[in-house]
């Protein structure tokens, strides 16, 4: 196998602008030359206008801008690029990134395409998941999870479901959200796939050498590439994949306990945590308050249900870590049953709740409470490689696939290209 060249979907809005800091050839989709722009460099403005790309007075079904030069001598910059879309973390950043630039249109908008070789695009993505300042042992092991599942994605192998799934009665929501593919581009720049933020998050030479020194690792398991899940804070012990998405496990990814993750101090916090990631600081024990009326409106605006008075909020069901994957609200009109993992932090949050492995306590007098009180662990499913307790391994002088065989069980790391 070669080294594959992929599509990133970075941006898509009505218009677009960006700066091409070098000179860029423009093709049209047969790979003609654009008459009268062979060459560009500078600021620029694409909009979406009639079902087409609208750029310098002319129309166009798709164009594309490549480098003259070197990869690494040729950036293009992007303006208003949206990042942790529907987190608590959402914000718009400028990023700058190398490959070629190409943009088509998508409904009534414009979408920006990044299309860059496997490796370059792995640099960015371990110093966008995480800081570029993290040991190099755990940025190897980042950038081995982080192609693992970039390439099972090209090879069709897993996350080509439409999402979400799952069933909805008058009674039980249960959902879960697959990796489902793009239709237009191998996968897309943000938390729904992989966080690749361009070339200002690379602010150590170790993610380069990450990348360099683990070329073509992969980890497999029984001949097939891993499923390499990973999430921010497992909270002590690592989950099933069964209490997250669909009614299966994989062997290699069984609930192990894990007490690096609560080891972490400061300093490791900072090298692991992008920015606007340490606006959470409570993301190994948490706890979250809601009045009654609070709790209520939650609930209402997320499922478009009124339960009432909230009674309770009973787990049916958990997985190993503590997270809930079945509860049940009890309101003084009707309860509900809501699943899993992912659509009970959605439904009891603004954005998400940080795990679902909390327990409750209610708080006054008579058969209504007045407050809920959610005593949480962890931040994110809890499957797959825990980021927090990794950092602590790579500080503690673990090697990458030793860190990478504490989480994923049985599998092996092996070289594709």
């Amino acid at each position: 196998m070669v080294e594959p060249e992929i599509q990133v979907g970075l941006l898509s809005s009505h218009e677009i602008s960006f700066i091409l800091n070098g000179i860029y050839h423009v093709v049209t989709p047969k790979g003609n030359p654009v008459p009268t722009q062979k060459i560009v460099e500078g600021e620029q403005q694409v909009c979406w206008d009639n079902g087409m790309v609208l750029w310098k007075g002319n129309h166009f079904k798709e164009l594309l801008f490549i480098p003259t030069d070197a990869p690494e001598k040729n950036l293009f910059e992007l303006h208003n690029v949206m990042i942790g879309k529907h987190f608590h973390w959402q914000q718009h950043e400028n990023q700058s990134f190398q490959g070629a630039l190409r943009f088509i249109v998508e409904g009534e908008n414009i979408t920006a395409i990044n299309r860059i070789s496997t490796e370059r695009y792995l640099t960015s993505v371990i110093a966008s998941e995480m800081s570029a300042t993290a040991s190099l042992e755990l940025l190897k092991a980042h950038a081995v999870i982080s192609r693992s599942w970039l390439l099972a994605q090209l090879t069709s192998q897993q996350f080509n479901d439409n999402q979400p799934c799952g069933s909805v009665t008058d009674d039980e929501i249960v959902r879960w959200y697959n990796r489902s593919a793009h239709q237009h581009y191998d996968v897309c720049a943000d938390d729904h796939c992989q966080r690749y933020q361009g070339l200002s998050k690379v602010t150590s030479p170790n993610a380069q050498i990450a990348v360099e020194q683990t070329r073509g690792e992969i980890l497999i398991y029984n001949g097939e590439i891993c499923d390499t899940r990973f999430s921010k804070c497992c909270g002590g012990q690592t989950e099933l994949f069964s209490t997250c998405w669909e009614d299966k496990n994989y062997p290699y990814l069984t609930s192990v306990a894990d007490p690096f993750c609560g080891m972490a101090d400061q300093n490791i916090v900072n090298q692991v945590m992008v920015n606007y990631d340490q606006q959470t600081t409570d993301f190994y024990r948490w706890t979250v308050t809601y009045t009654q009326q609070e709790l209520h409106d939650l609930i209402l605006a997320n499922t478009g249900i009124d339960l009432g008075d909230i009674i309770d909020l009973e787990p049916l069901a958990r997985g190993t870590s503590g997270r809930i994957y079945r509860l049940k609200i009890v309101g003084s009109l009707r309860s509900l049953i809501i699943g899993k993992e992912l659509e009970i932090r959605k439904t009891l949050s603004k954005s998400h709740l940080f795990s679902s492995a909390f327990t409750v306590e209610k708080q006054g007098q008579g058969d209504v409470p007045q407050q809920f009180v959610l005593h949480g662990s962890g931040w994110g499913h809890g499957v797959g490689l825990c980021q927090i307790g990794a950092a602590v391994m790579g500080e503690q002088g673990y090697k990458y696939k030793e860190i990478l065989l504490h989480y994923y069980k049985g599998a092996k790391v092996e070289r594709m290209y």
